[in-house]
């Protein structure tokens, strides 16, 4: 028995060392238990693992040291050689130390110069990729948890790491980091590579081909084509991240790009620069487009035709970006978001002047709303992509006429877009049966001075006016969140002027009235259409007619009851009765509506004042009611469920 603190031989450092050495069945030969507490291979990246050697030690004619037994491993990255066969050779006269070993199908295969048994020839079959986890963990925090893969490499071990260089097959290749990004899962493919781990950072080169799986980089998941994805690229690693200074990959039917990218430990992009890229859709998409396009656009996006161009991306802004396409069409899976024969050109820097680009489409349909053909022409001047010459677009039988347009895309988003424009004759009966709302006869215009984003809101100066029932209604202070959404916010004030009741009254099927109606609708805000809060104040001042239905719907709307008995039967002989005044105010907060009349007391609100006989006199009952308990009691007075007329 002999033991031993620590053996260094070449490629292998033993730590305590007990050998037990007995004469071997065979003649010449010495049977050698070899234990060791902890045992380090540089060459494979393996540290402190336990060993036990078990085998046969014999010297052939040619004076060559022979070993064959086996070996057990324990602690090894992917529980490498825990039952293995080991045949070991030292020829002094080769200068040469080869090592293999075999356990089931996989096979490594090392030769070493003995005057230098930091540099290795290795070949791998069939190997776990697990296994090379000691070698990577170095330069890579990443963890691999599946795969296997074929290689034929050299590797030399320096006292500040090792370099690498060799070919490789890799099948089923499964990896995770401690962020989940980057990620693969099963990765299958070739590649030749050269690693060199002495620097900081690490320097890899490699290039190949990959298929099937899926990759996540960044905010890129790809979903890898049956066939090979050309890949050849330059990276740093360091910390955690990863830094490809050159980048190509060519996927013949989906994406072609030459550039660079960067991302953190956390997979953020922290630079982006495609000095050239092809997408050619359904599959680029489908590809690579998901999940990030999803996010940054719409889900479930349907896209056709083809885009080229070049980005330039960095500490969170952008410095230039170019696009072109002969035709697109885009639409989200929703439907509320759509665009047709998409062609032309944008190309703009945060720098300098470009040249005049037309970009132009057959339809957008933005939620709701259509927009016909148009063809725009822009310019990037000094950071800004500028509308160079007025655009008309049709929309809602109307039209928008565009003055300015200007998008600042690296500026702060409180300077990052403007616009100025015109509307005309956009028809409220198709806007509103757009949204949802009750159809009515009008039109839309104004003008629009200006938008800025203001305190999480686009805010836009200037004021539209809706003309309709013989009476205006002005907006003012419009603001909008998050207008392409499933819930865009809408808000401003509107003040009425002159609405006749009658058609007002008709178009709601409310009960006629006759008179002018003023008023205001201020704080209004609407959340996909439907309000969440105002505050309203609405005045008939010069009375008119109104009908006992009418009547009879405002008082039960607002917790009232119609007339009944002896007042309601005389109020029956009338077709219309009566009113000097009529008016109501009503504020909308967090779901409840208050509610108060043209007087008030301890047993309700004035809603309506009669004049003559016989004399009517609606008064509301509650201050205070649920918002959708009053919408289902508006909806019945439109369906004549209230009261009779």
């Amino acid at each position: 028995m002999l033991a031993a603190k620590r053996i260094d031989l070449p490629g292998v450092s033993l730590q305590d060392v007990q050998t037990q050495l007995t004469p071997g069945a065979i003649p010449n030969t010495m049977q050698v238990v070899l234990r060791a507490g902890k045992a380090d291979i540089p060459a494979v990246g393996w540290r402190h693992v336990a060993l036990t050697l078990t085998g046969n030690l014999q010297r052939d004619v040619q004076m060559r040291w022979m070993f064959d037994g086996a070996a057990q491993l324990t602690g090894a990255p992917g529980g490498a050689l825990a039952n293995a066969k080991i045949n070991l050779v030292i020829d002094a006269s080769a200068n040469t130390l080869a090592i293999n070993a075999d356990q089931g199908a996989t096979h490594i295969g090392t030769a070493f110069p003995l005057d230098q048994p930091s540099h290795a020839q290795i070949n791998l079959r069939n190997l776990p990729a697990s296994w090379l986890q000691g070698l990577l963990a170095t330069v890579w925090p990443g963890h691999i948890t599946g795969g296997k893969l074929d290689a034929d490499l050299a590797l030399d071990v320096r006292d500040q790491g090792y370099q690498s260089s060799g070919d490789l097959n890799i099948t089923d290749l499964k990896y995770v980091t401690p962020t989940g990004n980057p990620s693969g899962d099963g990765l299958t493919g070739h590649a030749r590579f050269a690693v060199d781990a002495t620097t900081h950072p690490a320097q890899l080169i490699l290039n190949g081909g990959v298929h099937g799986g899926q990759l996540q980089f960044g905010p890129v998941l790809a979903r890898l084509p049956e066939h090979d994805v050309v890949f050849d690229l330059g990276a740093n690693m360091e910390k955690g991240g990863v830094a490809i200074s050159h980048l190509h990959l060519d996927d013949e039917d989906a994406l072609l790009l030459d550039g660079s990218i960067a991302i953190d430990a956390k997979g953020n992009v922290q630079k982006l620069k495609l000095d050239h890229f092809q997408a050619r859709f359904p599959a680029a998409y489908d590809r690579y487009g998901q999940p990030w396009l999803d996010s940054a656009a719409a889900p479930n996006l349907h896209i056709a035709g083809q885009v080229n161009g070049h980005v330039d991306y960095a500490a969170d802004t952008w410095r230039s970006f170019a696009f072109h396409s002969d035709g697109l069409d885009l639409a989200d899976g929703n439907g509320q978001l759509q665009a047709n024969g998409v062609r032309g050109d944008l190309d703009w820097a945060a720098q300098g002047d470009k040249s005049t680009t037309t970009l132009a489409w057959n339809q957008l349909v933005m939620r709701q709303f259509a927009i016909g053909a148009a063809q725009s022409r822009w310019r990037s001047r000094g950071g800004s992509l500028n509308l160079q010459s007025p655009l008309d677009i049709s929309i809602l039988k109307g039209q928008v006429h565009f003055t300015a347009l200007e998008w600042r895309p690296a500026a702060p988003k409180a300077e990052r877009f403007n616009l100025a424009a015109d509307l005309s004759g956009l028809d409220m009966a198709t806007l509103n049966q757009s949204v949802g709302w009750m159809p009515f006869a009008g039109t839309l215009g104004g003008n629009i001075a200006s938008m800025q984003w203001v305190d999480g809101r686009y805010a836009l100066q200037g004021q539209l006016t809706i003309k309709a029932f013989d009476g205006t209604a002005v907006i003012r202070h419009l603001s909008m969140q998050q207008p392409f959404s499933n819930s865009p916010m809408v808000a401003g004030d509107v003040s009425l002027h002159q609405l006749d009741l009658a058609p007002l009254a008709d178009a709601f099927n409310f009960g006629s009235m006759t008179g002018r109606l003023d008023g205001s609708i201020d704080g209004l805000q609407l959340a996909g259409g439907s309000p969440v809060a105002f505050t309203a104040a609405l005045l008939a001042q010069n009375g008119g007619r109104i009908s006992l239905r009418a009547a009879n719907n405002l008082s039960v709307v607002t917790g009232g009851t119609p007339a009944s008995g002896l007042q309601g039967a005389v109020m029956k002989l009338f077709k219309t009765l009566s009113y000097k005044r009529m008016g109501i105010n009503s504020s909308l907060q967090n779901g409840i509506c208050t509610f108060s009349g043209l007087d008030g007391g301890n047993n309700g609100y004035t809603i309506v004042e009669g004049s003559g006989l016989p004399y009517l006199h609606v008064v509301g009952e509650q201050n205070r009611i649920e918002w959708p308990v009053f919408l289902r009691r508006l909806k019945a007075a439109s369906q004549g469920a209230v009261a009779e007329r």
